[in-house]
Order: C-alpha cells, then structure tokens, then sequence
C-alpha cells in the first residue's frame, strides 16, 4: 500500500470539498432556477450555483445553507443530493469534490447578491445558456431539464 501522507506533516493530501445549491421555483415552463454571476475567477463573470468551500469542522449540509445566505442572502432547506462531481481536472484551482444539493428556499423572496457573488437571481430553466455556466454546473442545468 502506497503513504500518501507529506513526509514533513504526515497529513494526507485530499480533494477539497464545495457545496452548491440548486434550488428550484415552479413548474413547467414557469420552472426558474436560483443563479449567482461569478464575481471572481475562476469562471469569473459565468453563470453558477450559489455555493463555496466546506470549512474545517462543517458538515457540508450547513454548508450550502451557509453559502446560500452569504451569496443569495436567502434561507434554505437541504432536500437531496442531485449529484456529486470530482473529476481531478474538473476546476483550475485543484482537485475539488462538490456535492450537488437540491434546497428549498422561500421562493418568493428577491435574492441580493453577496460576498463572491456579483449577482444573483431567478432565471427560467428553459432560457439557462449552458455555454455561459461555470465550471461544470452546466451538466448540472441539463439534468434539471432532463428532469422537468
């Protein structure tokens, strides 16, 4: 069996864990889905998922309600998990694992973009540009509408 652990600290060297909401408002052709605008690289000015990084000690369901509110400014409730994506080469920053959570939110209230969101909102699933969405939350979009 190979050590993967850092010969200096003896600590292994693991994926990085995000966390991103899709949340979802009506049906059919009204369906919307809640988006925030990049506003830092990578993917900076792409579509995405609110959501970040999990922190030392979180459990990856407060997480994203964490994330939520801090991008979105808005209060949610963790339902299921739509996906998990951790392809090695899938983000410039490293090896990065997201889990993928389907959240209720309150779906009347406005989202207000906040901490590296530089907008967000409600944008209907039938009119997401996938070619303009960041890292691959695109494949993300397209399960949405494979399931509407």
């Amino acid at each position: 069996m190979v050590d993967d652990r850092c010969p200096t600290c003896g600590t292994y060297h693991n994926p990085a864990l995000t966390v991103d909401a899709v949340a979802v408002r009506g049906e059919d052709e009204g369906c919307e889905v809640l988006l925030i605008r990049r506003g830092r690289e990578p993917w900076k000015g792409c579509w995405a998922f609110p959501g970040g990084f999990v922190e030392e000690g979180e459990d990856p369901e407060e997480a994203v309600i964490r994330e939520l509110q801090e991008e979105c400014n808005l209060f949610g409730e963790v339902t299921n998990i739509i996906a998990v994506r951790g392809d090695p080469n899938r983000d410039p920053r490293g090896h990065i694992v997201t889990i993928f959570y389907s959240v209720n939110v309150i779906s009347d209230k406005i989202p207000v973009a906040g901490d590296d969101a530089a907008h967000a909102e409600w944008i209907l699933l039938d009119n997401v540009e996938l070619e303009n969405m960041g890292a691959d939350h695109a494949e993300i979009i397209q399960l949405l509408k494979d399931n509407a």
